[in-house]
């Protein structure tokens, strides 16, 4: 089975100048767990929900939230996400992708064409459901407007 017959087609990107603060928005409205990050069409990175903890202040929305807890989330992206991609192409397996996953502190794979471009993502639980569910309980993607 090919990556192309599993991927999400609907990305959820951001560019390198957005702020954490749009990172946390953007998650928590479409659900998700990564965001791509662009520019000039091209994949350049990916920050995932763990690398936004990370980076954030652990006091930001509490009562005791000061000043500076609150300017974490005006960092940018450029400044947290994931530069060394490890990619996937719509012609790879789901062998081959779950082979990357597992060799590398990953969580999700971009797929891109030769260009660079975007064309979809792949996260473990796409191929856990690739490997697990009936074909007849599989979804098509949900709709996601591209965001940058």
């Amino acid at each position: 089975m090919l990556l192309d017959s599993i991927m999400t087609r609907q990305v959820v990107t951001v560019s390198m100048d957005d702020t954490l603060s749009e990172v946390r928005r953007v998650m928590g409205v479409y659900h998700i767990h990564h965001l791509v990050v662009v520019e000039l069409g091209r994949v350049v990175g990916v920050v995932s929900d763990r690398d936004l903890l990370s980076h954030i202040s652990p006091f930001v929305g509490t009562t005791t939230e000061r000043r500076v807890d609150s300017e974490s989330l005006s960092r940018k992206v450029h400044q947290i996400m994931t530069r060394k991609l490890i990619v996937g192409t719509p012609a790879m397996t789901v062998d081959e992708a779950a082979a990357l996953l597992l060799a590398h502190p990953i969580s999700c794979l971009p797929v891109v064409d030769t260009n660079g471009i975007c064309l979809g993502i792949v996260t473990w639980r796409d191929l856990l459901r690739a490997a697990y569910e009936p074909e007849s309980a599989k979804k098509a993607d949900p709709p996601r407007p591209k965001i940058a």
